[in-house]
């Protein structure tokens, strides 16, 4: 009972999802139905990536990028390139992908450089830019995914709505870059003595990950019918290169966002429920998107809210406004904690303070300018 204890107190988002989950069946028993409909794309997608990432982390795939950022002399250009490779990456390969590229990458850079201290305020501003930067695309976030396939609006219109939010984020996160080195803005990079003392890589191995990489950047990107069948190339080819990466898969962040959905489902499915919901929602879907997602976040809220809501509009700005106000708003935030935590399992605590104040900072500058343009509808 210990361990169990213990297991749960360091996955305390898993916890919270597995509460989650049984409230929602105790409110609305599961069906064969919507077992079926829960987003098994997006699971198997994750899973497709959080394999392939791993094997980029053992085989050090990443590593030119890093030697790219490492050429940079300053701290603040070094930055500014991390939190913008994630807000313009994160608009063509989703945000939590964007997230699983640059943050492994941080933690990597900052460490070899001996800039520990900036590790947790630069992944908050890159948590940020993966939200702000994703909001441009339809295919930027699953939310921007869900939402554009169920309303009848074209790419360009739906970018030239995005745009006026997309382009204050960027302004802000230059801004807040130049803040927390304010100090300092011309800090030198300091690489350390042996920071090329690096892991060997395996040349199978890495063009393995590659081209599974690139493989499931294809399935996001196209948002083909056939994603199964690359669900069973990417184990089967790890199998062959190397089956012990399986033990290293973060499993729990897999049931995490499984949890998730089931409660979205059962919350969706009962009637009692859904009759507040067409009640309360209709009019105020901007605030009921960011407090609702808050609880279960910004994905499954903005698949609960959309048959209520009246102004899509509203609806989507919320969703892509709720991931700045809690580690739970966006599921990419969460993302970003299990591969913090995974590098630094005694700094759980330390990350929610430095990534709540990051967020919220920026949070209380940009709700009210989102709120006034999600007043005026297109969709």
């Amino acid at each position: 009972m210990k361990k169990i204890l213990r297991f749960f107190k360091k996955e305390w988002m898993l916890a919270l999802s597995l509460a989650a989950a049984v409230a929602g069946l105790i409110l609305t028993p599961m069906t064969a139905q919507r077992f079926a409909q829960i987003d098994w794309r997006t699971l198997g997608t994750l899973f497709m990536m959080l394999c392939v990432l791993e094997g980029f982390k053992q085989e050090n795939v990443l590593q030119p990028l890093a030697d790219s950022a490492s050429r940079l002399r300053h701290m603040t250009t070094l930055t500014l390139f991390l939190v913008f490779g994630v807000f313009f990456s994160s608009m063509f390969v989703t945000n939590d992908v964007s997230l699983m590229i640059f943050v492994p990458l941080t933690i990597l850079l900052f460490r070899r450089m001996d800039q520990e201290s900036y590790i947790l305020p630069v992944i908050s501003m890159e948590n940020i830019a993966a939200i702000r930067g994703s909001l441009l695309m339809p295919f930027g976030s699953p939310q921007n995914l869900f939402l554009f396939g169920q309303i009848d609006v074209g790419v360009g219109r739906f970018m030239l709505r995005m745009l006026p939010l997309c382009a204050m984020s960027a302004a802000l996160l230059v801004v807040f870059v130049f803040v927390l080195y304010r100090k300092d803005l011309h800090r030198a990079v300091m690489p350390r003595t042996d920071a090329s003392a690096l892991p060997p890589e395996r040349r199978v191995q890495r063009a393995t990950d590659l081209a599974l990489f690139v493989l499931v950047l294809a399935v996001i990107v196209t948002r083909t019918r056939w994603w199964p069948v690359a669900l069973l190339i990417v184990p089967t080819a790890i199998c062959i290169v190397d089956r012990r990466l399986f033990l290293k898969v973060d499993y729990a962040l897999l049931v995490t966002f499984l949890c998730f959905f089931i409660f979205s489902s059962s919350v969706a499915a009962n009637e009692t429920v859904a009759a507040f919901l067409r009640r309360s929602v209709a009019g105020h879907e901007y605030w009921w998107a960011i407090g609702l997602s808050q609880i279960i976040s910004n994905v499954p809220a903005t698949i609960v809210l959309f048959p209520f809501a009246v102004n899509r509009d509203a609806l989507i700005y919320g969703a892509d406004t709720a991931g700045l106000c809690s580690l739970i708003g966006s599921l990419a935030s969460v993302i970003n904690y299990r591969i913090y935590v995974r590098a630094y399992p005694q700094n759980g605590g330390k990350f929610l303070r430095t990534f709540t104040l990051v967020s919220w900072a920026f949070f209380v500058i940009v709700v009210i300018p989102g709120y006034l343009l999600s007043r005026s509808r297109i969709f």
